[in-house]
């Protein structure tokens, strides 16, 4: 596994509300990579592609509802 350096643009979720809580994840892009981490684990970085990621968004969506009971 290679070291990288961590992007330094990274924007907070729409959906994570306003403050200065701790629990929102953040979203960085650079030209080939995208980089996903939780506010409360900043050291701990996932990097996908815009085509994974894409992929793996449209299977969540199209994924059944769970039952409830």
């Amino acid at each position: 596994m290679r070291a990288t350096t961590p992007p330094d643009n990274w924007q907070k979720s729409s959906f994570s509300g306003f403050g200065d809580g701790n629990n929102c994840l953040e979203l960085a892009s650079a030209p080939t990579t995208l980089h996903l981490r939780e506010s409360d684990t900043p050291t701990t970085i996932l990097t996908t592609t815009p085509t994974t990621l894409a992929h793996l968004l449209a299977g969540i969506r199209s994924a059944p509802a769970p039952l409830t009971d």
